[in-house]
């Protein structure tokens, strides 16, 4: 159980507003990783907040090249305790999107921490600064009330994961051996809701599709040919209509998921989305109704047209266009094969009478997700629960994404979502924000986990160790 004064000493800091002011002081590092010339300030938030942080943590500290181009560098802070102990892996993101300076409410400046009763507004203060701060400070919390963590610890923060992630992959790949660890313990992305606490176990992959009608290079009068000449617009959308019709239904069999597990099934029982205040009702007969909105959300694929567009919507003419573009994206969970997407939809609509339409995938995000039964999810719910006094939303994964594969396909760890916000934070739009009671939550919830990782009990063992 832990112990009282941690709890307290945890709380305390949120109440005494140091956690407010150490936030500040990371969201004015505006580390947007969309900008080249942020890149300075990206490195200035490694080596002036995140590389003392885990230097305080008795980590040695080691900057890593990306040995993607596109990419920004690594950062990872190491303590060995003993080699007999578990070892925990965390990860964090540094970067965060654009600003969007000079259009957030009431003025605010996107780089300045702002409260507002029960909301601090800043870029980053829900994702992901304000999340791996809270993962940062219960650390330290521990290692001041123990002496030691009572295991060993990997902090790994890459610089680009709102761009995509280039090279964690190939840099996880490359150092399998420094990044060995028996779990991952990491926080990003929303709670099922502000109330609820939440783990994840992983996140729906996404595959960007481009569907291009492009049939001729000039526009013809509408009345002198109109019915002679194929419309690329209205063909791109009866080619739509035939991927995903009008009511939000996959029409494609093979970007469906072989089946919704029974073990997903369960654990989205009693699982209700859009719970909070401001949330958007879900709309009655969308997607699959032979599901429920959690299972849908949660345990099965959506087809979203993301952008729709030919000739000018706010200047047309009478003319037929010769040309019509829209982008698609196929959010899909771990067991879908997509490896043949594009190949699926141009034979799927040529079927249906449309081999004119172009399709091409601009890019692939997997999907992956910890087994439900897997030991580690078990502690990790009993453990929280213990502290909490109520239960823990246990999900499948997120519905968005998420570089989960890298730990588990590529370096083979159960990976353990615990996350510090909630689907309105806003995050990637103006007036971003963090709510202060789940901050308060988050470091009770995140000292509760760390501690009972330090201190294994008869009622609270933990699972096996991977072998080295």
């Amino acid at each position: 159980m832990i112990p009282a004064n941690l709890i307290q000493q945890a709380e305390e800091y949120v109440d005494s507003g140091a956690f407010f002011a150490d936030l500040a002081a990371m969201v004015s590092y505006p580390t947007e990783s969309t900008k080249p010339q942020r890149r300075v300030a990206v490195k200035a938030y490694l080596d002036e907040v995140l590389a003392p942080a885990l230097t305080d943590l008795g980590c040695s500290v080691t900057e890593h090249p990306n040995p993607c181009a596109a990419g920004g560098p690594f950062l990872v802070g190491t303590r060995v305790e003993s080699p007999s102990l578990p070892t925990l892996l965390c990860y964090g993101h540094a970067d965060v999107v654009d600003g969007h300076a000079g259009r957030w409410s009431g003025d605010r400046d996107p780089w300045t921490l702002t409260a507002d009763g029960d909301r601090w507004y800043g870029r980053g203060s829900a994702d992901n600064k304000g999340q791996h701060l809270i993962n940062l400070a219960a650390l330290r919390l521990l290692l001041v009330q123990q002496g030691s963590l009572g295991f060993n610890l990997i902090f790994l923060f890459e610089t680009g994961e709102e761009v995509g992630s280039p090279g964690l992959a190939e840099f996880a790949a490359a150092h399998r051996e420094a990044l060995w660890a028996d779990v991952l313990i990491a926080s990003d992305g929303p709670r099922l809701d502000a109330a609820t606490p939440t783990l994840f176990l992983g996140s729906r992959g996404g595959v960007d599709i481009l569907l291009d009608v492009d049939l001729r290079p000039n526009t013809y009068h509408s009345g002198n040919w109109g019915g002679v000449l194929r419309n690329p617009a209205t063909t791109l959308a009866g080619a739509i209509a035939s991927c995903v019709d009008g009511h939000g239904r996959i029409g494609v069999p093979s970007l469906l998921p072989p089946e919704l597990p029974d073990a997903v099934r369960e654990a989205l029982a009693d699982v209700t989305i859009a719970n909070s205040p401001g949330d958007p009702a879900p709309d009655e007969g969308w997607g699959d109704t032979g599901l429920t909105a959690a299972e849908r959300l949660y345990g099965w694929n959506t087809l979203e047209v993301l952008s729709l567009g030919s000739a000018d919507i706010d200047n047309p003419v009478n003319a037929i266009p010769g040309r019509a573009r829209a982008l698609l994206q196929l959010r899909y969970v771990a067991g879908t094969d997509v490896s043949e997407a594009e190949k699926a939809i141009a034979e799927h609509l040529a079927a249906h009478g449309y081999p004119m339409v172009g399709v091409s995938v601009l890019s692939h995000f997997p999907a992956s997700r910890t087994a439900l039964d897997d030991p580690w999810v078990r502690w990790a719910k009993g453990s929280l629960e213990q502290v909490t006094g109520r239960p823990v939303a246990v999900l499948p994964n997120i519905g968005g994404s998420l570089p989960n594969f890298v730990f588990t396909d590529i370096l083979g760890l159960p990976t353990l979502w615990l996350p510090h916000s909630y689907p309105g934070c806003l995050q990637h739009a103006p007036d971003e924000h963090l709510l202060a009671t789940i901050a308060r939550e988050g470091i009770v919830l995140a000292s509760a986990l760390f501690h009972a990782l330090g201190n294994p009990s008869a009622d609270r063992p933990l699972p096996a160790r991977r072998p080295a």
